[in-house]
């Protein structure tokens, strides 16, 4: 048996140890590997080659990922489904793609078309509504509280509230988790949009309270209660989305001209994405990558793994990429609560 896998979307931290562990297993089970190269585009360039376990066997601890990426889209290409379905055939019998809702759709289109394939989890947004977690979300996590924990003493040394932009376009969970986990004054997130007033009231009231610096984090795609989303440019990409930033820029000078209080505003972008994943995401993802196989094994197509609580577990692609999960009624609560 030949089976292929690609990794499409945004890169995360936690993609290379799954595609150690898929080839390791594989190996063990007389599987041979074909790498995919950048996503959807290596399949429809047909750019791939013989993956080898001594070419991953170090990968445990690398960010990002060994097969390369892109925003491809075969679905808004002319017979783009059946040029990647037939271009798949010639190489392999059958496809582990791991991505997120945009990568896991392709997936999706793909297996109601007749191909073989089976997919795995993965964004740093956390906001596929199958799965409690995406390989990535937990180091990004971590990264973005470091990042805030670093600002916060800035803030402190010149007296500045500081403006925290994380990524996040629909769903605010990379912001909710990350507020909290670093006592943010202010979380704003797609979800529930903000009142520019009540924040600048809200920040009068801390400094009137003897509270000289804060922060406050912010997720790309949160809106003002009148406004849209904040973009960088018009242009959209293959999947549809418009280029979100600048929404911490926006608000940091509204802050600063409202209250009178300095506010600076840094945006931690990409940064989040890269560098060495945590220990959850490499066991994680250890233990997706063994799923994935057992799924190929079991001719189980057209099924993406899950993790419901500490079960690794599966669903049709159909089900698991039918919506989004956004910031929940509980975490919306305790929001009010502690900012």
């Amino acid at each position: 048996m030949k089976i292929a896998i690609l990794t499409g979307g945004g890169d995360a931290p936690g993609l290379n140890p799954v595609i150690r562990s898929v080839v390791k297993v594989a190996k063990e089970n007389k599987i041979e590997m074909i790498g995919i190269k950048k996503g959807w585009a290596g399949l429809i360039e047909l750019d791939h080659f013989p993956l080898k376990w001594e070419d991953v066997k170090n990968l445990h601890s690398e960010g990002g990922t060994f097969l390369l990426s892109s925003r491809t889209n075969p679905i808004k290409m002319e017979n783009g489904i059946k040029r990647v379905s037939d271009n798949l055939n010639q190489v392999a019998d059958g496809l582990i793609a791991m991505g997120g809702e945009d990568t896991l759709g392709v997936a999706n289109e793909l297996y109601k078309n007749g191909v073989n394939v089976v997919g795995v989890p993965k964004t740093i947004d956390n906001d596929l509504f199958s799965t409690d977690y995406t390989i990535g979300f937990d180091t990004a996590i971590n990264i973005t509280v470091s990042a805030i924990d670093r600002i916060r003493t800035t803030g402190k040394s010149h007296e500045r509230f500081m403006v925290v932009e994380v990524m996040g376009r629909h769903a605010g969970w990379l912001a909710v988790h990350s507020g909290l986990a670093s006592g943010a004054d202010l979380i704003l997130y797609p979800e529930e949009k903000y009142d520019v007033q009540e924040i600048c009231e809200k920040i009068k009231k801390l400094k009137h309270e003897g509270q000289k610096s804060g922060i406050i984090v912010i997720a790309e795609g949160a809106k003002e209660k009148e406004g849209s989303h904040t973009t960088q440019n018009k242009e959209l990409d293959a999947f549809g989305h418009v280029k979100l930033g600048g929404v911490g820029e926006k608000l940091s000078k509204v802050i600063e001209k409202n209250t009178g209080i300095e506010t600076r505003h840094i945006v931690l972008g990409h940064l989040v994405r890269g560098g060495t994943p945590s220990a959850f995401d490499r066991v994680y993802g250890a233990r997706l990558g063994y799923g994935a196989i057992k799924l190929v094994l079991g001719k189980k197509w057209g099924q993406m793994l899950t993790l419901r609580g500490t079960e690794i577990r599966s669903m049709s692609l159909e089900e698991g990429v039918k919506e989004l999960k956004t910031v929940t009624n509980d975490y919306r609560d305790l929001i009010r609560q502690l900012t």
